[in-house]
């Protein structure tokens, strides 16, 4: 007996298989499904919150569809829903006047993203009323006679409308903690409330309104705002869609609540138009595309019983939306 091994062989049981792999496939399948849940979720929920309005109607003559797809963006000043102590502390007063403080074309497609500013004093053809500013337009007749007017001023087809009103669009800046904004030199200007240093700085709700409405302290006028408005928006999706905000449900959900309560689009867009629209947007602050002001020949024409308006440059207007209509790199003016 001694001398013998003492090993002990036992037969039959075969070597456990390690199970890790199996079980990081199950994580990872696990993670994903929740994912695409929670996404599907957040459209769903994104869908009810939508609110829509009649803008783009057919009517005789409209202008064909062109390459790409075309976005009207505007900034509504309405004041019927602000009360006084409101109107007051944003500096806009007036009252429920209709009107729109900017007016902006988003294209994309094989070229661009564009966005593409119009001045609110253009002077062009409004549908039964003559000629007058643009953004006239919309106080004579809504979305509908705006959208007409830009479509026949510019013989663009207008394929997304999308708007924005004075209230809600402090609240969208403010459930992001404001938005970092840099300046080359201070913006002073005490009919729109600003007050801004030069240099970087993060701006509030009320901040931002006046950066977008100052004018009357701009040698530029209105030229110089239609170029802070492009900016703050490109600033504004930007931060809006960063990681930072995306993967922190307590930034996200109250940046897109806020953002769905101040928009209004129309009946025929969804979220996921709505989307797109941003994520194109989100491109030009990657260096893609550009933006520019449709070309202007006289930016303060007087026209009586119409006041000062903006004349827009004939043959440079016209090149840069058959560019536009073609879906083509933008050459007709200085793109930036």
């Amino acid at each position: 007996m001694y001398g013998e091994s003492s090993t002990v062989y036992r037969a039959g049981r075969p070597r456990r298989r390690r199970r890790w792999p199996r079980v990081v496939i199950v994580v990872v399948l696990a993670v994903v499904l929740l994912a695409a849940a929670a996404v599907s979720a957040t459209y769903l929920w994104a869908g009810t919150r939508l609110q829509q309005t009649e803008a783009l109607t057919d009517y005789p003559d409209r202008p064909a569809h062109g390459e790409g797809t075309n976005w009207l963006i505007i900034g509504s000043d309405t004041r019927a829903d602000l009360t006084r102590e409101e109107r007051e502390e944003l500096h806009v007063g007036g009252g429920g006047q209709r009107n729109t403080d900017t007016v902006m074309v988003l294209h994309y497609g094989a070229a661009g993203p564009y966005l593409v500013s119009i001045p609110r004093d253009s002077y062009v053809p409004i549908p039964g009323h003559g000629k007058g500013k643009v953004n006239s337009a919309y106080a004579l007749g809504g979305a509908e006679l705006l959208t007409r007017t830009v479509e026949e001023a510019t013989g663009l087809r207008l394929d997304h409308y999308a708007e924005i009103d004075f209230l809600g669009f402090t609240h969208v800046v403010d459930a992001l903690d404001g938005v970092r904004i840099c300046l080359g030199e201070p913006l002073r200007d005490e009919k729109a409330g600003a007050d801004l240093d030069a240099g970087c700085q993060t701006l509030d709700g009320k901040q931002a309104l006046a950066f977008v409405r100052a004018r009357y302290s701009d040698p530029e006028g209105d030229l110089g705002r239609v170029k802070r408005q492009r900016k703050l928006l490109s600033a504004l999706v930007r931060e809006g869609t960063g990681a930072d905000v995306v993967a922190d449900p307590f930034r996200f959900y109250p940046f897109l609540g806020s953002a769905l309560d101040a928009v209004t689009v129309d009946r025929m867009d969804s979220v996921g138009s709505l989307t797109r629209m941003g994520w194109e947007i989100r491109g030009l602050t990657a260096g893609e595309g550009g933006t520019t002001t449709v070309p202007v020949a006289n930016p303060g024409l007087s026209v009586p019983g119409v006041g000062s308006v903006v004349v827009w440059h004939p043959s440079g207007s016209r090149e840069l939306f058959d560019q536009l209509r073609q879906d083509v790199p933008i050459t007709a003016t200085t793109v930036k």
